[in-house]
């Protein structure tokens, strides 16, 4: 079994969902990102250009807190499911920052990331746009009311070369589509089967959905 998990995936796509299963399944302890205490979201979603780098930063700084804080207290003696790892910051920063904000903020993203315990398995959750869009609109948070399709497709996009670029551990890509982890323990059990045994490199996972 995998001491430390991490479910990783664009906006939308159920990395909480799943994270909280498997906790509940292997009596693991969760690791959750705290997006809506973001104080400069709000106003990136509605003007990117003026608060890309603040909220990248702010990002930045509070992920590698948290997590730093959970690899020194709690990683090596019990499992962890994380539902975010710093890298996907540098995905959020290379769509919306401007070139010399960029710079700035890859100097101190790759200061803090060679700081950071590496996950022993990513499972990257993908799904095509038009579920992105269908799912974030289900959940209803108020601050991502004004996501506009464009952006997710983007981030979508980004999350894909970065799969296939990330090299610092096994990664699982699971095709979520037809999957509904939330209330399919069928769907459930077949990413259970498929992570009992071990993922080496960049694998990927498109089982049909049970219902």
């Amino acid at each position: 079994m995998y001491n430390y998990i991490v479910v990783e995936g664009p906006i939308g796509v159920g990395k909480t969902t799943l994270v909280q299963k498997l906790a509940d399944h292997f009596g693991a302890q969760t690791i959750l990102e705290q997006a809506e205490e973001n104080p400069f979201l709000p106003g990136f979603y509605n003007d990117p250009a003026k608060f890309a780098f603040s909220a990248q930063l702010f990002f930045l700084t509070s992920r590698y807190r948290q997590l730093k804080e959970a690899d020194q207290v709690d990683i090596f003696r019990r499992r962890a499911v994380a539902d975010y790892m710093l890298e996907k910051d540098l995905i959020f920063a290379q769509l919306n920052l401007e070139s010399d904000e960029f710079k700035l903020y890859n100097e101190i993203y790759g200061l803090l990331l060679e700081k950071l315990a590496r996950p022993d398995l990513v499972i990257f959750l993908s799904a095509d746009t038009e579920t992105l869009v269908k799912r974030i609109a289900k959940r209803g948070r108020r601050y991502e009311a004004g996501i506009s399709e464009k952006y997710i497709a983007e981030v979508n996009q980004a999350y894909h070369r970065w799969f296939f670029q990330y090299d610092r551990g096994p990664a699982l890509q699971v095709n979520t589509n037809g999957l509904d982890f939330a209330n399919s323990e069928g769907d459930f059990g077949k990413l259970l089967e498929k992570i009992s045994h071990p993922v080496k490199g960049r694998e990927f996972f498109n089982p049909l959905g049970s219902n």
